[in-house]
This record gives structure tokens, sequence and C-alpha cells, in this order.
């Protein structure tokens, strides 16, 4: 970090008397390190810079601070490197830093009169620093400084570069003050273990940080954030603060946020609830309305959204052909009255043959920005990830989290992974589950079409059975999801899936043994969850083929749990 200026006149003069060849005070600069970089926050678009093959932009947003930013985009053998020449002295020592996101992000200088540096990070969907030092040679009186990506990864972000050190000559950006106190900060959700706040930007600032009740509890570069944590139906009060090298601003007005009950949590829901895929489409099983679907089911998962030619966006259209001339009218007359009911309604995206995909900053923001016009036009009160065909825990996440900023707390979120997918923390699925746990719903695993698998106690289990169903739900349970938040998914019938169905009494046996520790097969759980959420099936359509047994044996048992 730099040396502000805090050198007077009166030291200077002195400082001139002390030190023999010191001519004048303006010579004092030597010992106050400055940045060097011009143009550092790319606020003037790309004025100082030069990217290859035209592969730089700058961009108001995402950025670190400011109002500008640099995205650059790897393309064929070109790795997006953009430079700028920088005015050095000899003999001196300097800090190169960047604030970066997105792709593969390299940062470096060359023509040092010692030895060149550089430094890189992996992808990121949120900014971080990157930094390195460099000695200039005898002779050295300018550095190139440079960031570039990586052949075939994701477009990366640059904000904030410097080169502190001794004052070069060539002018540079002027050193940070203390940014200005937040203001308009606001309460924009709550569940039963978190508050999330808003409050508007602060020029200048790089970091914002949260006060809990006057203690520190968290730091973002963003201008929301949401505290978790928290214990159920209990006021908190918040403060915010921006910061930059500078230091830290006052803190903003208080405000207050009180989290919701435990039962359910702020999205209505029951505190168990059942869950049923709705077909918009007719392989077979029973065509249904929306209206249709037995008011056992709390939450009707319609599947399934499809991916768009713009990558990460999702669509809808209703199958009114193959659902017998059910038009949209009818169908947003029905979602309605289902949520008029207390049910919810929510869009699935994925399924077996989905192909969305979300990778980068970019698709991140559109999945968020399509899946919420649909909860608008359709009334939709959230989404399900049921992608089955690889997933990206850094930048779903991202896209989650803009979306719960546009939808509030009352947002739906529910994922249907395979079993493959929560056998341990390490994989995709679980990371993007526990990172967005504050505003997750309900895990609805697929316990079916996926052979024997290990339970949590690492002994290996044959699907169809209760040891299955319990060990195996076990993992979730223990590995950081809130009972709450786990559910068993199973088929409707034997044509529901093409293995791993079993009867609604072996549903029932093992949500008895996870809630009360009765029903158990030779798996028994170290604790019970009595606030497990409950069970899904694929599907409504299917449930409805086999005379509604499903449903009306596991929903009624669901409804009874502790």
């Amino acid at each position: 970090m730099h040396r502000a200026r805090l050198v007077s006149a009166t030291v200077a003069a002195a400082l001139c008397l002390l030190l023999p060849g010191r001519a004048s005070a303006a010579d004092i600069d030597d010992f106050n390190d400055i940045n060097n970089v011009e143009n550092a926050g790319f606020e003037s678009g790309l004025s100082d810079w030069t990217c290859s093959a035209g592969s730089g932009t700058a961009v108001s947003s995402p950025t670190h601070s400011g109002t500008g930013a640099l995205r650059a985009t790897p393309a064929g053998q070109d790795n997006a490197r953009c430079a700028q020449t920088v005015a050095v002295r000899p003999n001196s020592t300097y800090t190169l830093s960047a604030w970066v996101r997105g792709g593969y992000a390299y940062l470096g200088a060359t023509g040092t009169g010692t030895t060149d540096v550089s430094t890189w990070t992996p992808d990121s969907s949120s900014w971080k620093q990157v930094s390195t030092t460099f000695t200039t040679g005898a002779s050295t009186a300018s550095v190139t400084i440079y960031t570039h990506g990586w052949y075939g990864q994701a477009a990366y972000y640059a904000d904030d570069v410097s080169v502190y050190g001794p004052d070069g000559g060539g002018g540079g950006d002027p050193e940070p003050t203390v940014p200005g106190t937040p203001g308009g900060l606001t309460v924009s959700g709550a569940t039963s273990s978190s508050v999330s706040l808003a409050w508007n930007a602060v020029s200048g600032a790089t970091v914002y940080n949260i006060y809990r009740s006057g203690t520190k509890v968290t730091a973002v570069t963003g201008t929301s954030a949401t505290v978790t944590g928290l214990a159920a139906s209990t006021s908190y009060s918040f403060q915010v603060t921006a910061t930059n090298a500078a230091g830290e601003s006052g803190k903003s007005a208080t405000v207050t946020g009180r989290t919701t009950s435990s039962s359910g949590g702020g999205t209505g829901l029951p505190k168990h609830a059942v869950t049923g895929y709705w077909q918009n489409f007719n392989n077979g099983a029973t065509v249904q309305r929306i209206s249709d679907v037995p008011s056992a089911y709390d939450i009707i998962a319609v599947a399934f959204a499809d991916a768009t030619s713009t990558p990460g966006a999702v669509t809808f259209t209703l199958d009114s052909a193959g659902l017998g001339g059910y038009t949209v009218d009818q169908f947003k007359a029905d979602v309605r009255a289902k949520q008029a009911a207390g049910k919810k309604v929510i869009v699935s995206v994925g399924g077996e043959r989905g192909t969305v995909s979300v990778n980068d900053p970019t698709s991140a923001t559109n999945f968020a920005n399509s899946v919420y016009a649909l909860m608008q036009a359709y009334g939709f009160d959230g989404v399900d990830i049921d992608l089955e065909n690889g997933l990206n825990a850094t930048y779903m996440t991202q896209a989650l989290r803009s979306l719960a900023a546009k939808a509030g707390p009352s947002l739906i979120l529910t994922m249907a992974p395979q079993t493959i997918d929560m056998q341990s923390t390490s994989n995709t699925y679980f990371q993007t589950a526990l990172q967005v746990k504050d505003i997750l719903t309900v895990v609805n695993m697929q316990y079916y079409n996926s052979g024997s698998m290990l339970g949590c106690d690492g002994k290996v289990y044959s699907q169809g059975s209760v040891d299955f169903l319990t060990a195996l739900a076990c993992i979730q349970l223990e590995g950081g999801l809130s009972p709450s938040q786990v559910g068993l998914g199973v088929p409707a019938s034997t044509r529901g899936a093409g293995s791993g169905y079993v009867s609604p009494s072996v549903v029932n046996a093992a949500l008895d043994c996870l809630t009360k520790g009765t029903g158990c097969g030779s798996f028994r759980p170290a604790r019970t969850y009595p606030e497990l959420r409950g069970a899904m099936t694929w599907s409504t359509n299917w449930d409805a083929a086999a005379g509604s047994a499903w449903s009306n044996a596991v929903g009624a048992h669901v409804r009874g749990l502790p």
C-alpha cells in the first residue's frame, strides 16, 4: 500500500538542511509513493492503454470502483493483452497490483532492467486483488505493465491498476481520498436465518463493510449483501461504511431488519412440503393442466424452460398443441389460482436433455435476467435447477444471487441434482447449493436412474430401498445443508424413471427414519432431523397415470411429520 503525502513544508525544509544534495522542498517527493499508472481505473475508456487484436473495451459494469473497468476477451491465438508504458525511476522498488475478476487473469511488468515479474489468478465471480513487486535497473526510466487472459478462457475484467513507488515524472492518477458515508441503506429481504441489505454506491469506494449491532460481520465490493447465521424471528440493526486505500468512511444511518419464522421462512411454504414436476409435453403420461394437479403438491415445478441462442438465457413456450389446446391465458390463470390456494408454481430449467450453460459473467447475467422475465410474464414464484449435464458453481451462484436480488425474499429456489452430484461437498452441484444456502428453499435429489451409491457411513447401498434414501440423504444433512433444505426425490410410478422406483410406503418409512428415528432399515442415522422438508416426485403426470397413488399416500404422510 502506498504512503500518503503527509510531509509538510516545514518538514521538507528541515530535510533539505539535513540531506546533502537536496536542493529544494519539491525534491521531497522522492520519498513519497504515488500511483504512476495513468487512467488506472479506466474512467477515461482505454486512454493510455493498448489492447492486442482489439480485444479490450471499457465497460461501466461490473466495476471494482468508480464508473469504468476493462473487459478483455481472449480469442483464437490472442490472449487479450492490454498494456501501458509507465514512467519510473532507476534503482527503485515498485508494487504492481490490480483488481480482477472473470476468466483467468495475468498481471505483469516487462522492461524493468532487472527481473521481469508476473502473477495470475484462476477465474473468479467476484473481484480479487493480484499483486507483485519489481525493482528497476540503474538506467531504467520506464516499464511496460500488462494484463492478459488465457487462450480459450472466458473474458476477464481489470480495474484499479497501480504501480506504487517513487514518482517517475510521467504523471499518474491522484491518490485516493477517504470515501463518503454510504446513503440509502435499506433492508431488501429476509429469511429465517438471514437479512439482505442494499445501499447507494459511493464514489471512490473499493470495499463496503457491513456492521451488525456495531460489530463488523462481512465486507463486499458491491452495493448489496446478505448477512447470514441469524436467529429466526429476531430483529437486528445494521450499518455500512465505505473504504479504499485512504481509509474508512463514517457509518451510515442504522436500519433494522427482522428475520422470519423458522417454519417456511419467508416463502410462505409449510414446514414440510411436497414437490411435483408438471410436464409441459405429452410422453405417454396423463396430460394435465395446472388446475388438474392435486392439492397434495405444495410446489409445482413446470418442466422445462429451454435454452436460447443467447448464452445462459432461457425461455418457456407452453406446448398448447401437445396439451390438448391449453392456452397461455388459461395456464396463467391456473397458476394464479394455485397461488391463491397457497401453492407455489416455479419454472424448472434443464432436465435430461437440457443444454443451458452458465459458465461466465455474461451468461450468468443472461440467466438471471431471462428467468426473472419468465417470472414476470407467467407469474412463476421462482426457479428449479435441474441441470443434468454439468454446472459451474461460480457462475451459477452468481446467476442465482442476481436473480434473488431482483425477485426478493419470496423467491422459491429448488434444485434436483442426480445422486452422483451430491456424493461429496467438493462436487460443483453441492458447492452451488452451499454457496446459495441463505436463499435456497430445498434440494430434492433424484434417488433414481443412478445404480448403487455410497451412503454417509461409507457403505454402498442399492437404489430402491429405505437405506438408499436415508443413507444418501444423510450426506446432504451432515454436509452443510439445513434439514429444511433436503427432500427425497423419487419416481411416481414404475414408468416415471428407468430405475429406482420405490413404493410410497418405502418413501414414508424413509421420511419417518430421518425425522423420528422409526421405520429405518439397516442404516440408522446418528440423529433425527424433524425439520426435513419433505419429498418430490417425477411427475404429477405419472402420478395421475397411476391413480394418484403416490400423492395420496406420501402427501398425507408429509403433512403428519413432526
